[in-house]
């Protein structure tokens, strides 16, 4: 029953995401987690200590988040009831770890702009998705951003958690979103996480092994160009500095016709990242509006898997 639960978690995400009301009362189930992260991290991730004592303060702060998200998760699944019922509460509880609109929402924001041409609004909207310098970036950097932000987390953001809540349930959706905003956190490359975020690093890419290859598998399925999708996928994938992320991001820029990723600015460091789909045009916003509708088409052969499996088991 836990495709079922998560069918309906993405539906009612879908439907209704995050009230503002529920907002402004009581946060966000993955605030919470960031506050948990947050606290452990300014207690334990001294400068002064020696890299292996913070490889080790790191795993245990991994210790401690992902268990305060899935043990009330294991507690809650336990008292819940059987059958429908059950299955149904299950979905709704889930359906805030779920970001479909959200993201979608974002990214359609940024592809409104450009369209406009309002390059403040699109660099502003931008700068909510991703890490890099919004001031340095044209409109053929702005719409890229966009792009491999909407696939990259396409994966991060649906389908991996759907996965592994079809997995193991409430449990398992509950500790994919702690283990995924540890990574967010405190998974960087850089002097003050390398060593403190190794383990949450690692055990993100784990995490996301399989989820995000099938994204990339789910939008060349569904795109108007599933050969060039899949081909470019194939070839572009392992190039990309992530394990995971050029999977999606490239079936993407295939099934588009564009390229993505390439070198990019992140504050004072600049970051030369191989081409995805190298001597594609850049996309515009016609390539944005295009690349939602590949997205929404592939959340659309999500649910409709979650459905044969909700019908079959």
């Amino acid at each position: 029953m836990t495709a079922a639960a998560m069918l309906i978690a993405m539906a009612l995400e879908g439907a209704l995401g995050w009230p503002d009301r529920l907002q402004a009362r009581i946060g966000h189930p993955v605030v919470w987690i960031g506050a948990v992260i947050a606290a452990l991290e300014e207690r334990w991730n001294r400068p002064g200590e020696t890299e292996g004592r913070r490889v080790t303060l790191g795993a245990a702060t991994v210790v401690v988040v992902v268990g305060a998200a899935v043990l009330p998760a294991l507690l809650v699944q336990a008292i819940l009831p059987g059958g429908w019922v059950g299955t149904v509460l299950t979905g709704i509880l889930a359906a805030p770890l779920v970001a479909g609109r959200s993201l979608y929402d974002h990214v359609a924001a940024v592809a409104r702009a450009l369209a406009a041409n309002d390059m403040a609004g699109a660099r502003g909207a931008v700068a909510m998705i991703v890490g890099r310098d919004p001031a340095k970036l044209n409109r053929a950097g702005i719409a890229r951003a966009a792009l491999e932000s909407l696939a990259e987390n396409a994966s991060d953001g649906v389908v991996a958690p759907v996965f592994w809540g079809v997995v193991f349930g409430l449990p398992g959706i509950a500790g994919y979103k702690a283990i995924n905003t540890l990574d967010s956190m405190i998974g960087h490359r850089n002097d003050r996480y390398r060593q403190f975020g190794r383990v949450a690093a690692r055990l993100d890419d784990l995490a996301n092994l399989i989820p995000a290859r099938l994204t990339g598998v789910l939008f060349c399925a569904v795109a108007r160009r599933p050969r060039a999708a899949l081909a470019t996928m194939r070839r572009d994938a392992r190039a990309h500095r992530s394990p995971n992320a050029g999977w999606p991001e490239s079936a993407m820029a295939g099934g588009l016709g564009v390229r993505l990723s390439g070198p990019r600015v992140y504050g004072d460091r600049i970051s030369e990242e191989p081409w995805l789909n190298a001597g594609a045009p850049d996309p515009d916003a016609a390539a944005m509006r295009a690349g939602l509708w590949l997205y929404l088409r592939g959340l659309g052969a999500l649910a409709l898997m979650l459905a044969v499996l909700a019908s079959t088991i």
